[in-house]
């Protein structure tokens, strides 16, 4: 705990593979917690672990109980009807309250959102994340800020304290538009770097030293470097992330290229691509589906090892 940071209370909504480490580490910096999770029982039982922690029992009665709420939910949709759903957000807000939500959400949802808090005098901070589910264990995510710098103020302390990065890109739905275009550049590297490494494994060479030549080359990424000795050649293919999330988010991003008139030919066929291997993959497939349906298409596993040249 920093004695130097106020202690608020703070109410978080969404206690899933996110959620629940972002709460616990603002548990340990002191702040007391209202919690509420759509799942029966997992409000109680993270509550019954952390110090000055309560499971709300309704999202309305966490608001009452909250100066600031922080949301890690699917989407957008699920925000809004947080907010203004039968027994919401909205019934619990006194003014002056913050809503920070930190979910991947539709920047046109946020905007509609906001429009509704700020007219009963309640605040709206966009602050989505990179970092997956090690960076929120780890209280090392990037935070991707929209809102006004005084709003920014006020919840920086519990970024701080979930995270290492913030950085303030615009107005509010800003954080929001960062994210889906964070997320779409990662779903164009991961496809082109599956295919890649499937053509390099027909043609004879050891997918293990073609990550090593690229996490130190021009072609490395994120994605290379966290993901594919750690979820591919081990056949585990169990990202925590969410294949149809991952589908949302790139539609969220067309969505936004469609509003500006921006081409994107290239993010277009991206889109028709994910949603193939999305058609092809379980509804609650890991984003590491991808990569299999990729060994499908193309017959070829990405394995440990060379094999021999395939040829035409």
């Amino acid at each position: 705990m920093n004695p130097s940071v106020s202690l608020l209370r703070v109410g978080f909504v969404g206690l899933g593979v996110m959620g629940r480490p972002m709460a616990s580490h603002l548990a340990a910096a002191g702040h007391s917690l209202q919690l509420f999770d759509a799942a029966p029982g997992v409000a109680e039982t993270l509550a019954a672990s952390l110090e000055n922690a309560v499971a709300a029992p309704s999202p309305a009665a966490l608001a009452r109980a909250s100066d600031i709420v922080i949301t890690m939910v699917p989407n957008g949709e699920v925000v809004r009807d947080l907010v203004g759903g039968e027994h919401g957000l909205l019934q619990g807000f006194a003014p002056g309250a913050l809503l920070l939500d930190t979910s991947s959400s539709e920047p046109w949802l946020t905007e509609e959102t906001a429009a509704r808090l700020a007219a009963r005098g309640v605040a709206m901070v966009d602050a989505p994340v990179s970092g997956a589910e090690w960076g929120a264990k780890a209280a090392e995510l990037v935070f991707m800020v929209g809102g006004a710098a005084a709003d920014l103020e006020r919840v920086r302390p519990l970024l701080e304290a979930m995270g290492k990065s913030i950085f303030h890109v615009g107005g509010l739905g800003a954080g929001h538009a960062m994210k889906c275009l964070n997320n779409l550049i990662t779903s164009v590297n991961l496809l082109a770097l599956s295919e890649g490494l499937a053509m390099g494994k027909r043609y004879g060479l050891d997918p293990q030293a073609m990550v090593d030549v690229l996490d130190v080359s021009t072609g490395m990424s994120w994605v290379g470097r966290t993901h594919i000795k750690q979820r591919v050649i081990s056949r585990r293919f169990d990202d925590p992330f969410k294949l149809a999330l991952m589908v949302k988010d790139i539609g969220i991003a067309m969505e936004l290229a469609r509003a500006t008139a921006t081409p994107a030919p290239l993010s277009g066929l991206t889109q028709e691509l994910w949603r193939a291997a999305a058609a092809d993959a379980a509804p609650d497939a890991s984003v590491s589906e991808l990569v299999r349906w990729v060994e499908r298409t193309s017959g070829t596993e990405i394995t440990a090892g060379a094999a021999p040249r395939v040829r035409a």
